[in-house]
């Protein structure tokens, strides 16, 4: 079986995007507050935006995977190696985070913002920025691949 298909998994993502959904609908429904994560974690960092609501969304979404691993079914296959570690690396996960905290920025939300809680309210700035966020990941992977000789990022 190819690696890419034994990795499809339909109703864990589904399972997945409706508690996404669900987080950002109550998040919004509850608080009046939309679930974009750079937003809510940039205003922690500030004085003004110190609400308790914050810090509990953010370990809301760190602690939940942790309480679900022993119910979780084993996705990957064990021909899925984990790879080493080292300065390279390091350094290409630094400058994609720097890459990804600068467009942040300039798009004025992240892809949760714009992509789950914009479309959803059909905003037109989120769909100009979710089509510029999905287009850069297009062009970086081919060109990578091209650059490459066909290797996976």
């Amino acid at each position: 079986m190819d690696i890419a298909w034994s990795l499809f998994t339909p109703w864990h993502s589904l399972a997945g995007g409706a508690l996404i959904g669900l987080a950002a609908s109550l998040l919004l429904l509850g608080n009046g507050q939309i679930a974009g994560i750079s937003g809510i974690l940039g205003n922690l960092l500030t004085r003004e935006g110190r609400a308790p609501w914050r810090l509990a969304f953010l370990a809301g979404m760190v602690l939940s995977p942790l309480l679900l691993w022993p119910v979780m079914v084993e996705v990957a296959p064990a021909t899925v190696q984990t790879p080493d570690i080292d300065t390279q690396t390091v350094a290409r996960l630094l400058v994609g985070g720097f890459l990804v905290g600068l467009g942040t920025r300039l798009a004025n939300g992240c892809t949760s913002g714009h992509g789950v809680c914009g479309l959803a309210r059909f905003s037109l700035r989120s769909l100009v920025a979710v089509i510029t966020f999905m287009g850069a990941g297009f062009v970086t992977v081919a060109l990578w691949r091209l650059i490459n000789g066909g290797v996976a990022l």
